[in-house]
């Protein structure tokens, strides 16, 4: 939200410098995050002065150039060619002087340097109207007022404003400071508290009056409960023209387009005191206004020339024809203030904030109106509001006011009441205040103190205060008023060390991390919203399983993530895209599905490898990350956990090209594998990414289980290797299979270390280089025992595998 400094000197008198300002909003919780300048012409018009034009001639080579000499009040006139046919003697121009810097349409700048035209000298620029920004006119330089002195500045004479604007990062809940006013009332508490007491100012409205009562409109609201509070009054003979340069001026600042006197006035209003107005093209109302719910699928055009098709609960602004307006939320394209306009019915209403918020999210609407009203704006200010806007459409637009105002208020919205109890005050800010500023404090904030006890106040909350309404919120508002930095602390910490067992999840995933970071791999978080297309990459996530939101950001975060390799695979694009295409990636993370039984929620790990497994180095070649790297990653993490026991089954599925599922027993506790190019291609990769997801739900319910521990054996381990020349379809796997069952006992390791396929073997077939680690933890073993395991070994093998030794 942008807040213009001028515009709230309006409501407060203070000089303080901005930044003391902008450092005083923060302390309130009004953080403002950056202080941008505004001038309403860009540059300033800086070095821009009166020039007096004392001779005029041709120039000698060029028939459209003339050449000048001008007075710019130093006492030397200065010479200027000057292209425009209506330069001439006596007159006062505005000159753009040496080092002057301009801009052009686009907004680039560009500087007056000294410089030959036609081989005559020119030291500066007699100016247009578009070449200072001060109109779109390029037929001839500006003739200014004659008194005017030669060597004012031109800021002076077109009056440029100069101003800073608060970005200020406004929080949900205070709708209350979503206006100039709300801003300047906020601050005029803080500025109590430092013994500067300023008076608010409001705008007048004194002047309110019936011109004629020739055009009245009725309004009827079917349900108060929608909108409790409507206002409304017609202006006769308006004239729509731009706005004069201080309104344009005040909407710049904060970065509104001025459109036209009407509807700058309604957009001025609601950024003054935080009221939405809406001006309706009176000659397009037929009948009465008639505030309701219409059919569902009625359909309505907007002022974005689209056509909505409106819900049953859609609160509209009709006529007796049909709609006119979405309450709130939009202008209709046919009911709206065009430049034939020339009387006007305004509305101001108080329209309940959940209506305007479903039907705005519905139809994905955000106008600076439904930010408002869905937020909550103050019912007591609608007939103020409405008469603001009305003088100050008089005073722009011309006009007479031609009814009463209309005012349905049937039931009075009531102000909250709280009991602020002293002790639990004192406790929760932790710093006893004296009684008599607490009291101040309520004051400033516009909030009553109706009883007094030694127990503590009664309160009323003003209506526009829709954040307090329990006696924690008005605590909070006395400390944030009283200063956060105002309240000391104790030097003595307490704390309390909680027992946990070493399987907590937290501490897992912490040893975990440990060991991944330690293997080159860097930890990201990804958003669990995300978009619904990525259900077309995949059947494993399905449509009908996406747990939609209800209030979406957007369209592109409106479900939650079925699964964690897209929002991975984002993080790997934006990493490419940045030239740092080498990355070893992991997440703690969840997934969420819809399912018939209702809502499922599971927790994994992520794992993405690509790029290349070695930084480039002159001592050694690169190497492209591949599968089998990516699995011994893996491999580690469940040697880690004691979780190294795993089957492997083949997978396949739509997301892997190769892939592979490692399983305890009848339940999968990771997929791993090679990302299809079909997906990647959708995230512009084209590179191998690997990919692994751990069910870590499962990991922590196996890790319950009691571990054991075993003594480092005192006999020493036998080794012996077997070079199998094997069919080229036999794999490591039947090979590993067939040695546990043949040797349960003592076998306790078997490892491939060398494949060969080539010459000087017969065609089908590979040789296997595999070692066999024999073991028993009560003796030694003799020659004899290992000789009889190797050559069961090699039966089975012979048998089994059709395998022969080399």
């Amino acid at each position: 939200m942008k807040i213009s400094y001028n515009w709230l000197k309006q409501f407060l008198k203070i000089e303080a410098p901005a930044e003391e300002i902008s450092n005083i909003l923060t302390d309130l919780g009004l953080e403002v995050e950056i202080v941008e300048k505004y001038q309403s012409i860009k540059g300033g018009l800086e070095g821009v002065v009166v020039g007096h034009v004392l001779t005029c001639e041709k120039h000698p080579d060029a028939d459209r150039l003339k050449i000048t000499t001008v007075d710019l009040g130093t006492g030397t006139p200065v010479q200027i060619v000057c292209g425009a046919s209506n330069v001439g003697v006596g007159q006062k121009v505005p000159v753009a002087t040496i080092g002057t810097k301009l801009f052009d349409k686009e907004g680039v700048e560009f500087e007056i340097k000294k410089g030959k035209i036609r081989g005559q000298e020119s030291h500066g620029m007699i100016c247009a109207e578009d070449e200072l920004g001060l109109g779109s006119s390029h037929e001839g330089i500006m003739i200014l007022d004659a008194d005017l002195v030669p060597g004012t500045p031109a800021s002076k004479v077109f009056n440029i404003e100069n101003d800073e604007v608060f970005e200020i990062g406004l929080t949900p809940n205070r709708a209350d400071a979503m206006s100039h006013m709300g801003v300047a009332r906020d601050l005029r508490a803080a500025l109590l508290q430092k013994n500067a007491s300023l008076e608010l100012i409001t705008p007048s409205v004194s002047k309110f009056k019936v011109d004629k009562r020739t055009l009245k409109i009725d309004v009827n609201v079917v349900d108060s409960k929608l909108a409790p509070r409507y206002c409304g009054v017609t202006i006769s003979g308006v004239t729509i023209k731009p706005s004069p340069t201080w309104l344009q001026n005040r909407l710049k600042a904060i970065g509104l387009t001025p459109k036209n006197n009407i509807i700058d006035v309604t957009n001025y209003v609601l950024h003054e005191l935080g009221q939405p107005l809406h001006a309706f093209d009176a000659a397009m109302i037929h009948g009465k206004i008639t505030v309701k719910t219409v059919a569902s699928g009625t359909k309505f055009v907007t002022l974005d020339d689209v056509e909505r098709t409106l819900h049953e609960e859609d609160l509209m602004i009709c006529d007796d024809k049909g709609p006119l307006c979405m309450a709130g939320v939009f202008g209709g394209k046919n009911s709206g203030v065009s430049e034939n306009t020339s009387t006007i019915f305004l509305e101001s209403a108080y329209f309940n904030p959940v209506t305007i918020r479903k039907t705005a999210k519905r139809h994905g609407l955000s106008t600076d109106a439904s930010f408002r009203f869905e937020r909550g704006i103050d019912p007591e200010i609608t007939e103020f509001s409405i008469k603001r806007a009305a003088l100050l459409i008089q005073e722009v637009a011309g006009g007479e006011i031609t009814s009463d105002i209309i005012d349905l208020y049937p039931k009075k919205l009531p102000d909250f009441t709280v009991f602020l109890n002293y002790e639990r005050t004192f406790k929760l800010i932790g710093q006893e205040l004296p009684k008599e500023t607490i009291k101040k404090i309520l004051a400033s904030l516009d909030i009553k103190v109706n009883s007094t006890s030694d127990a503590g106040l009664g309160l009323t909350i003003p209506a526009y205060r829709v954040d307090v309404q329990r006696e924690v919120d008005v605590i909070e508002e006395i400390l944030r008023v009283y200063g956060y930095n105002n309240i000391s602390f104790s030097k003595k910490l307490n704390a309390t060390v909680a027992k946990s067992s070493r399987t907590e999840d937290y501490k897992v995933q912490n040893i975990i991390a440990s060991q991944l970071n330690a293997l080159g791999f860097h930890e990201m978080m990804a958003n669990s919203l995300t978009t619904p297309s990525y259900t077309k990459l995949s059947d494993l996530v399905q449509e009908e399983s996406n747990v939609t939101i209800l209030n979406p950001l957007s369209n592109e975060l409106s479900v939650m993530r079925q699964s964690l390799l897209f929002s991975g695979l984002e993080a790997v694009t934006y990493n490419i895209n940045r030239k740092n295409s080498d990355l070893k990636l992991f997440e703690f993370g969840k997934s969420y599905k819809k399912l018939l039984s209702g809502y499922q929620e599971k927790k994994h790990l992520s794992l993405f490898l690509t790029g290349y497994r070695n930084s480039e180095s002159w001592t050694n070649t690169q190497r492209p990350s591949d599968f089998f790297l990516f699995k011994g990653y893996v491999l580690t993490i469940l040697s880690r956990l004691g979780l190294d026991k795993v089957q492997y089954t083949p997978l396949k599925n739509d997301i892997f090209t190769e892939g592979v599922a490692l399983t305890l027993g009848q339940d999968v506790l990771v997929e791993l594998g090679s990302v299809k190019r079909q997906i990647l291609k959708h995230f512009d990769i084209k590179q191998d990414v690997f990919y692994a997801e751990f069910n870590w739900d499962l990991v922590i319910k196996l890790l319950s289980n009691k571990i054991k521990f075993t003594p480092i054996p005192k006999y020493p381990e036998v080794r012996r290797d077997f070079a199998l020349l094997v069919n080229t379809e036999t794999t490591f796997e039947s090979i590993y299979k067939v040695a546990k069952q043949t040797e349960k006992s003592l076998l306790k390791d078997i490892n491939l270390f060398d494949v060969y396929q080539g010459t000087n073997l017969p065609e089908g077939k590979k040789s296997y280089a595999v070692s066999f680690v024999l073991q028993d933890t009560t003796k030694t073993l003799t020659d004899s025992q290992i000789d009889k395991i190797m050559s069961k070994l090699q039966t089975n093998f012979e048998t089994e595998l059709g395998a022969q030794l080399r």
